[in-house]
């Protein structure tokens, strides 16, 4: 059984904070500071440019991506780490569409992150020839699956309400229909036992600052199924996706493998990070997770609907149905996140008019979310979200 005690005292949390945004940046790792200041004074510092053999730089893509595989159920070397999540679903996107070249319409959904569907658009675009992305209601998804669809990309969890996509019986259907599928893991990663092996996904994608704490920037993966790895072609086709990168070749010749999906040069100093953050998922069991979000989630939701009338659930009720976030809607939502956070409670604001929570067992115990409702309810009891202060949005909300 995971020890919640152990893994919440690898994380440096602010005195006086419940954090409850961990579904958008994970809190950092104690153990970070020490690891990454070994690596700029005797990797980079002392090792200079021979860090690249010496220190296993070089070969850090790999063997993150072995890491986070097991995370999300894939085999090892089937993901590879780099750049950001943006770049990884133009990756699988192209590839995908590539697969089956008589089909025009890439499916997606409302609750898809709007950065996916620009990368889309983009990319559609860009390839003309009469592409067109469709765009339906989640619950929608399954019964737009037919055989003029080429491609779906989905997020598993939707980023606003949380509601929860079922990976495998939408993948199926898809098969059953020709089509290919891309999913995006940036809001499960971490959070839900995904296993994109039996869920027989073909490509996944997902960013690795949210649940599983790599930090600001942290860079993204991506998971290519073994039975396409030798064919998908990489349509960024960067000189680390080099079949041999120092032969320096005018021609690309990609790489065997998911090795093809690397592109340029890997961010070290961010995967150093990434690789410590990882550490503390050794002995942690993505059930015991799961398990533990989905009380603390239900003692969430109990305790606000009992003492914030005002508030209106915006997630699915069934716990199995969303993912490790919940989100109430509120008039003056940003206002009310703004005078939360001034009173040590971390959430965040999804437009137009969510408050939306993260539960993260690793760090999160019942008293915090006990906590976190009380704050709450004095926040909406006194009107404390009311100062013209509160509604002037940052740049970042």
């Amino acid at each position: 059984m995971t020890d919640f005690t152990k893994t919440r005292a690898a994380f440096h949390i602010p005195d006086g904070v419940v954090y409850l945004d961990g579904n958008s940046l994970g809190p950092l790792p104690v153990a970070a500071g020490e690891r990454l200041a070994r690596m700029l004074t005797r990797e980079w510092g002392d090792q200079l440019i021979r860090g690249w053999n010496t220190a296993g730089w070089y070969v850090q893509p790999r063997k993150v991506g072995d890491r986070v595989a097991r995370l999300i159920g894939a085999a090892p070397g089937t993901v590879v780490m780099g750049d950001t999540l943006s770049i990884k679903v133009y990756q699988a996107l192209s590839a995908a569409l590539e697969f089956v070249p008589e089909r025009r319409i890439v499916l997606s959904d409302s609750g898809n992150f709007p950065s996916d569907l620009y990368i889309a658009q983009g990319l559609l675009a860009s390839l003309g020839r009469g592409y067109e992305l469709k765009v339906v209601k989640p619950e929608e998804v399954e019964g737009a699956i037919d055989e003029r669809v080429a491609v779906t990309l989905l997020t598993e969890v939707d980023y606003r309400t949380g509601r929860l996509h079922d990976m495998k019986r939408l993948t199926a259907k898809a098969h059953a229909a020709g089509v290919v599928t891309v999913w995006d893991l940036a809001h499960s990663a971490g959070a839900l036992a995904v296993n994109v092996t039996d869920a027989d996904a073909d490509f996944a994608v997902g960013c690795t600052y949210k649940y599983l704490n790599g930090g600001p920037g942290a860079p993204a993966f991506i998971y290519v199924a073994p039975r396409h790895a030798d064919r998908a072609r990489p349509s960024l086709s960067g000189w680390m996706g080099h079949d041999a990168p120092f032969a320096f070749d005018l021609d690309y010749r990609p790489a065997p493998g998911i090795e093809r999906m690397r592109v340029g040069t890997p961010p070290v100093i961010a995967l150093t990070v990434l690789d410590v953050a990882l550490d503390i998922w050794e002995n942690v069991a993505l059930s015991d997770v799961r398990a533990q979000s989905i009380l603390l989630s239900e003692r969430f939701i109990a305790g606000v609907e009992a003492a914030c009338p005002g508030l209106e659930l915006g997630s699915p009720r069934d716990p199995a149905a969303r993912g490790s976030q919940v989100s109430f809607r509120h008039p003056h939502a940003y206002a009310v996140m703004q005078a939360l956070i001034a009173k040590g409670v971390i959430g965040d604001f999804r437009a137009p008019d969510s408050v939306r929570f993260g539960f993260t067992p690793l760090y999160l115990g019942e008293a915090d979310i006990d906590n976190a409702v009380a704050v709450l309810a004095e926040v909406l009891d006194k009107r404390l979200w009311d100062t013209p202060d509160y509604h002037h949005k940052a740049a970042v909300t």
